[in-house]
């Protein structure tokens, strides 16, 4: 499971494309997005559906499946992209995924996505996975807002150093 912060539309590409062509990413991406003929380049880009506002449990299914099989899913845990996330929520579907699957939760710090009309320099750093085995034991809910807290306070940091 690999997490960002979520600066602007364009995040996706950078943060695959350091790991391209080695791994392949797969994106749980809104399903407004997938649309003709942009779900094809959508589902081109490794993306699948996931039904904004509610618990959409087939999406879960298919990011749990995706990393068990070995691929890499991104996710971004602010759930829309920063300026217009109204208040401090994040969700906890990245680290409950990581969790469930028994894979590690990797933090990413984006930064320049934000600025590509000004050819602002794009950058990407991977930070070190992110610690969970202390929470398998727990309830599913707390253990997964306790590794988003962390994956969190990772991912500031990572933006911070860029």
């Amino acid at each position: 499971m690999l997490a960002a912060g979520h600066l602007s539309n364009f995040d996706p590409w950078p943060l695959g494309l350091a790991l391209w062509p080695r791994r392949f990413l797969r994106f749980m991406a809104k399903a407004e997005l997938f649309w003709f003929p942009l779900s094809a380049v959508m589902r081109g880009g490794g993306a699948f559906k996931v039904q904004r506002g509610a618990s959409d449990r087939e999406a879960l299914k298919t990011a749990i499946a995706l990393a068990r099989a070995g691929h890499v899913v991104a996710m971004f845990p602010e759930g829309t992209r920063r300026r217009k996330r109204k208040g401090n929520h994040v969700f906890t579907g990245a680290a409950r995924i990581a969790i469930e699957a028994g894979v590690p939760l990797v933090p990413a710090g984006i930064k320049g996505t934000d600025g590509l009309s000004h050819f602002a320099p794009l950058r990407v750093r991977y930070g070190e996975p992110i610690e969970l085995g202390d929470l398998r034991d727990r309830a599913p809910a707390e253990g997964a807002r306790i590794a988003t807290d962390r994956l969190m306070a990772a991912i500031d940091e990572l933006e911070e150093s860029l």
